[in-house]
């Protein structure tokens, strides 16, 4: 399904200013927050809302957005909401990377607290003990087409997989973790010692549960009680067109699994794009070299030119010189709705080996 440009939920313009942003923002968030539009989907344009405002409200972000549109954080799967979702990023100079926030606040239904006082309606949260899983490095290299129109690989993963058995707890079917006697769940315990001003309070980790609050007494014989398992994804992944070499896409929720059913890490991809052997990329623009005869620039002529699209046919002035550029509009690099252009340059060929009659016709010229 297409999604609706993000300019058009919030009600603003590629030229609006931040401020501007936000005011829209807030306005269009009070107006259909569930809580107070009780149309039924309501819910939905809450949703596209937050995600117009993430994007928009970050220099970065909107700036790959202006160029990619919505395959600029488009997933390799089918998105879901919450947690450990699929979420994507893109990275398209190195130290350059676009990470999802949530418009300034700390967690994307804080918003609720802010306009309402509300809880949100989406609910969730990640169990006691649990935490993020770590980020995986992945590397592939893709022919100059498929970086130029973007797409999709079938890759696999070695990674840790959350155990399927206990479901990531890491307690055997039927039991469960029982809250720590030392801590009583806590995860930290006090300690009070004496001195001239009081008694001096020190909380340190509970050494009984690690911190986690929660004592598993019968383990998951599969995983041993790590609640992780080793394993290999299988999945299918989007290269948005328009990525370049060196170029690193964010795959969220790729990674390897959370500790006690946390969410998952995420998969930084790093882009190689193997060099074409007829085109140069500057930007989203390419150029190519094109060889005529002496004859073709001085009476003109209609040549062949190669595209990422196929041949096409150019036509060559007469009196063309050396060194002239022409221009083929959108037989460029893909980037979101639109192309670059290719840019054809034409070099003269000089004729060696000239027959008398052919030498004198050039005199004749000069």
């Amino acid at each position: 399904m297409t999604k609706k440009d993000y300019y058009e939920v919030l009600g603003v313009s590629k030229t609006s200013s931040s401020g501007e942003i936000k005011s829209a923002y807030r306005k269009m968030a009070r107006k259909h927050h569930p809580d107070v539009d009780k149309s039924a989907d309501a819910e939905k344009k809450f949703k596209e809302i937050n995600e117009a405002y993430q994007i928009l409200s970050d220099t970065q972000k909107k700036e790959a957005y202006d160029r990619f549109g919505h395959d600029a954080f488009q997933a390799g799967g089918a998105g879901r909401s919450g947690r450990g979702s699929e979420g994507f990023n893109y990275q398209y100079s190195p130290g350059v990377e676009f990470d999802f926030d949530f418009g300034g606040f700390r967690d994307p239904f804080e918003i609720f607290e802010e306009f309402f006082g509300g809880r949100s309606p989406f609910g969730g949260d990640q169990r006691k003990g649990s935490s993020q899983g770590e980020n995986l490095q992945y590397e592939i290299t893709i022919p100059f087409e498929q970086a130029a129109f973007g797409v999709e690989k079938k890759i696999e993963l070695p990674r840790h997989e959350t155990c399927s058995e206990c479901s990531g707890t890491g307690a055997e079917k039927g039991s469960k973790a029982k809250t720590c006697p030392t801590c009583q769940g806590k995860g930290r315990v006090q300690q009070a010692t004496p001195s001239i001003f009081g008694n001096f309070v020190v909380a340190r980790t509970c050494p009984a549960c690690s911190g986690e609050g929660e004592i598993i007494e019968n383990k998951c014989h599969v995983c041993k009680g790590n609640g992780r398992k080793k394993g290999v994804k299988e999945t299918t992944i989007k290269i948005p067109a328009g990525v370049d070499d060196s170029d690193v896409i964010r795959f969220q929720g790729l990674g390897e699994a959370g500790v006690k059913g946390g969410s998952y890490g995420d998969l930084y991809l790093a882009i190689r794009v193997v060099p074409h052997k007829d085109f140069i990329r500057r930007g989203f623009d390419v150029y190519f070299e094109q060889d005529i005869s002496f004859s073709q620039a001085a009476l003109g002529n209609v040549v062949e030119v190669p595209t990422l699209d196929g041949k096409v046919k150019l036509k060559i002035p007469e009196g063309t010189q050396t060194g002239t550029d022409f221009r083929l509009r959108e037989k460029g690099i893909k980037h979101g709705s639109s192309r670059g252009d290719q840019y054809v340059r034409v070099k003269v060929e000089t004729p060696k080996n000239l027959t008398r009659s052919q030498k004198e016709a050039l005199e004749q010229l000069e």
